[in-house]
């Protein structure tokens, strides 16, 4: 999965696609380089972030996946918690919907993606971006997160959404310190277990300085890699990234040592 981001503020590469013609050269490069989902979204979620009206978030995204659905034949996901901005995004091209709240944002969501048969990757987070790590506080992480996918599994069962459309997203950097963020990475079998497919998003996140340095997020590509392989190593279907090219690289040999296990 390549990451678009349609805004100013994203703490990777804030700015870089909020033209449609930009971000649609993106999704081309993307696709050329075998990605096999393009996640785009127009509100920055990082810690501490200022939440985006919905005016303003549907103004940045209409133009740009308008743009980039007429170039690229790839599956898009909508990086959204709004139940307005998934319906106009699943109308103008996206068939997929990403939510970092699991459901817990806006109730409405649940039942809209519900009713466009549309498959949810539902993350675990607590709190809201600007005060996620006041809610870091866990007794057994790997444990609690698996108990909070549970209810998410569990809200969008409610809203009337098929279990075979359903990815679970373990949250790695969302109200997780990074000590917590690596057990996670590193107990993602346990998350496997509960059967669904697992969607990991290390990219570039801060969690990985205290083992790699504190790098600028455009310096963390290596470190990426080394999540990645982690990640499809420990269970992870699809994995969320910025440099596609290369992750496209790791994720090959990830998956051929992987199938080695089994000779």
């Amino acid at each position: 999965m390549g990451v678009i981001n349609v805004t100013p503020d994203s703490f990777s590469d804030g700015g870089l696609a909020l033209d449609p013609a930009r971000a649609a050269d993106l999704a081309v490069a993307m696709a050329e380089a075998g990605v096999d989902i393009i996640d785009i979204g127009a509100e920055s979620t990082r810690p501490g972030a200022t939440p985006v009206g919905t005016a303003d978030e549907l103004a940045r995204l209409r133009p740009v996946l308008q743009a980039v659905s007429k170039r690229v034949t790839v599956p898009i996901s909508i990086d959204t918690y709004k139940s307005e901005v998934a319906a106009l995004a699943l109308s103008e091209g996206a068939s997929i919907v990403n939510d970092i709240s699991g459901l817990q944002y806006d109730p409405r969501l649940g039942p809209l993606t519900a009713s466009r048969g549309a498959p949810i990757v539902l993350m675990h987070t607590r709190g809201r971006p600007r005060d996620m790590y006041a809610h870091a506080d866990y007794g057994e992480v790997v444990g609690e997160v698996a108990t909070d996918l549970q209810q998410a599994v569990a809200r969008a069962e409610a809203a009337g959404i098929a279990r075979d459309c359903i990815l679970l997203d373990p949250g790695l950097g969302f109200a997780k310190h990074a000590a917590q963020s690596l057990a996670v990475l590193a107990g993602l079998g346990r998350l496997a277990a509960l059967g669904y497919p697992l969607l990991v998003g290390p990219s570039r996140k801060s969690f990985m300085a205290a083992s790699s340095g504190l790098l600028s997020p455009e310096a963390r590509d290596w470190p990426t890699a080394a999540a990645v392989t982690a990640a499809i190593l420990a269970g992870a279907h699809i994995v969320r990234v910025h440099r596609v090219a290369e992750m496209v690289s790791v994720a090959r040999v990830a998956d051929a040592i992987r199938d080695a296990s089994g000779v």
